[in-house]
């Protein structure tokens, strides 16, 4: 029976397997639960009529590179998803494409300029880190398709080749559009890069570049307005479109477009054991976050009264709020490098970076004037040291503002490599961070979102130890905050919605420890991961569960004369309860509140995948415990999480 099933739901792309591959990749099969290590001792030549896999790099802005990895394994099952990563710490909001809540406070990386804001929105905006260099043998095509909750899809197309053995270009789209469960939840994003790099024969000059155009709309419905009828058994609203809603016609926009560039050109014309490097670095970005709601009051109707509400208060307006936030920035990095082969790289470098933040109009009432424009300079002085050498590896980074606006960062890392599966990594941060601009200049058609402010630097304390072994993979993490910048209701009225930002003079001091390992017993597998938090703080600011997990058990094997290699298996998720953060769609951000604990639910997926030569088929149903566990599942106070779907979706490689 087991056979007859995969073979229905794989046949067809069993029978495309058949046809010959235009390149023959080289791997070791039964090695394919790990990672189908498929390198060459071999190095190629121009008589090579097969490319090896270790010829299809991946190369990061800091040069760390990975190869091109078409196996099948766990973590790849935890990367198919929107965010293409392993969102382990992450709660994902009901439709694909919206927001996320974020379980595991460590997971964020902290930047000493100031930035846009809207945080909200930028979990699916790519970042300059998260765009990735080629370097590539034959032409390499990725497609990545996914079904959505509803009327939609999504789909991530990407071509990289060289034109030459030291010109590569990239491209890339990644689109979604799903309509959603509830009411007024549509996503439509579109994420395009186009990206190129690029060395001169003698390899004295490297570059990379690239432009994104990203565009992301959601709409904005901000929660079911009637908890009691989603958590009751009548089955009228198993048909989720029958709950209602905050705002029917709200939604959100934020687009961008950044043209980046890194280069360094080799002063010394042959490469030695001493070599002396320019560096420039070039990042131009200009971005907007517009909120747009037609009709501003909603009628509420629950066991209490009926009644009619504005959720975010009074109103300037009687209809048509179209709030709109611009911001631009430049940043230029221009340094020399000296790079010597037993000391190490000593690099001194200095920083310009501007931007502008500003609104269309000035704001006058009768007690305060509220601007219209941020706008600054910052220049900064700074040092970085790397050591590489034998099984050691540190880094040593330093910087500080010599304009009147204060800032600094002071990181420091170490790692050592024991053997290929023992290593251990240190790292201490200090920052100091200049705001946000949406925490120090905010305008809305809504009275109480209005501010103008002059907030002190964020001062962060950061300690991480990690490491890897064949025994169990290992992170802590201790953090202190002080003059922690974070948005709040002060509004009393559950109904009613009323953020500011705000300032916390106290110190609030963070612990994680994240654990992870496998147990294998033949072909069965099970892989946990493990988060442990605690908060000391005097007031609830900063709220994250005690305990979040991750359990998957599965089974692997080959059928078909090793044609398939399949996986399946359940995958369990908990957190335990507490006050999450809530979402508000005007400003784009998370706030604290202390009204509603979510939490307390586990969550049951099965999934079904194999893979066939370059081809990664994925079959998921998605929660389908919800069924039976009651709807008491929420990623915000008033946002449900996901009902039970069934998922399809593959990744397929192609090499030409």
């Amino acid at each position: 029976m087991k056979r007859f099933l995969i073979i229905l739901i794989f046949l067809p792309f069993l029978a495309m397997s058949q046809e010959k591959d235009s390149l023959l990749l080289k791997r070791n099969e039964s090695d394919s639960r790990k990672s189908e290590k498929m390198t060459s001792n071999k190095k190629p030549t121009k008589s090579d009529s097969i490319a090896t896999i270790d010829q299809y790099k991946i190369i990061s802005l800091k040069n760390d590179t990975t190869y091109v990895d078409t196996s099948l394994t766990i973590q790849k099952e935890y990367k198919f998803n929107y965010l293409r990563k392993d969102n382990f710490g992450l709660l994902p909001f009901s439709n694909e494409g919206q927001t996320y809540n974020t379980l595991q406070y460590s997971l964020n990386s902290v930047s000493p300029y100031p930035q846009f804001g809207f945080s909200g929105k930028h979990f699916n905006y790519m970042q300059v880190e998260d765009i990735k260099y080629y370097n590539v043998a034959t032409p390499m095509t990725e497609l990545y398709f996914k079904t959505v909750m509803e009327q939609g899809q999504m789909i991530d197309a990407f071509i990289t080749l060289n034109t030459s053995e030291r010109l590569n270009f990239a491209i890339g789209y990644r689109g979604l559009r799903s309509l959603g469960k509830y009411v007024n939840q549509l996503s439509s994003n579109g994420n395009f890069r186009f990206i190129t790099s690029y060395n001169t024969k003698n390899e004295r000059y490297f570059m990379k570049a690239h432009f994104t155009g990203q565009d992301l709309t959601n709409g904005e419905n901000g929660g079911i307005s009637n908890l009691s009828d989603f958590e009751g058994e009548d089955p009228d609203f198993n048909d989720r479109p029958r709950l209602d809603v905050y705002a029917l016609d709200a939604n959100s926009v934020m687009k961008g477009n950044r043209f980046f560039v890194d280069h360094y050109f080799r002063i010394n014309k042959e490469k030695t054991n001493n070599n002396l490097f320019i560096n420039h670095q070039f990042n131009y970005e200009n971005k907007f976050y517009e909120y747009n709601q037609p009709t501003i009051f909603t009628q509420i109707s629950d066991d209490i009264s009926d009644r009619v509400i504005s959720r975010f208060g009074d109103s300037y307006n009687s209809s048509n709020i179209k709030d709109k936030t611009r911001y631009n920035r430049m940043y230029n990095k221009v340094g020399a490098t000296y790079e010597n082969a037993t000391l190490g790289q000593f690099q001194f470098f200095i920083e310009d970076f501007r931007y502008n933040y500003f609104y269309n109009r000035t704001i006058i009432n009768e007690t305060e004037s509220i601007g219209n424009l941020l706008s600054d300079e910052f220049n900064i002085v700074g040092g970085q040291y790397i050591y590489q050498k034998n099984n050691w590896n540190g880094r040593f980074l330093y910087s500080n503002s010599i304009s009147n606006q204060k800032m600094s960062n002071l990181d420091a890392s170490a790692s050592y490599k024991f053997d290929e599966r023992n290593n251990i990594h240190f790292r201490y941060q200090n920052l100091s961070k200049v705001p946000d601009h949406s925490y120090n200049l905010f305008q809305s058609s809504y009275v109480d979102y209005n501010w103008q402010n002059s907030f002190e630097n964020e001062k962060i304390n950061t300690i991480e130890v990690a490491a890897n072994t064949q025994w169990a993979t290992a992170a802590l993490n201790i953090s202190s905050y002080k003059d922690h910048l974070y948005f709040q209701d002060t509004n009393a009225n559950f109904d009613v919605l009323t953020v500011k930002p705000l300032q916390y003079s106290k110190s609030i001091n963070y612990l994680s420890l994240k654990v992870s390992k496998e147990f294998k017993f033949g072909k069965f597998a099970l892989d946990n991961t493990f988060l442990y938090q605690k908060v000391d703080q005097e007031d609830d600011i900063l709220n994250v569960p005690d305990f979040v997990t991750r359990n998957t058990i599965y089974y692997s094997d080959h059928i078909f004369k090793k044609a398939l290699y399949f996986q399946t298996g359940f995958t369990f998720s908990y957190f335990t309860k507490y006050f999450a953060n809530d979402y508000n769609p005007v400003l784009g951000e998370f706030f604290v509140q202390n009204q509603r604990e979510i939490g307390g639910f586990p969550t049951v997926d099965f999934f079904l995948n194999a893979k066939i030569r370059n081809t990664r088929i994925y079959l998921k149903a998605e929660h389908f415990n919800s069924s039976f566990t009651g709807n008491d599942f929420y990623s915000a106070p008033n946002y449900p999480y996901r009902d039970f779907i069934v998922r399809f979706g593959l990744v397929w490689n192609f090499f030409s």
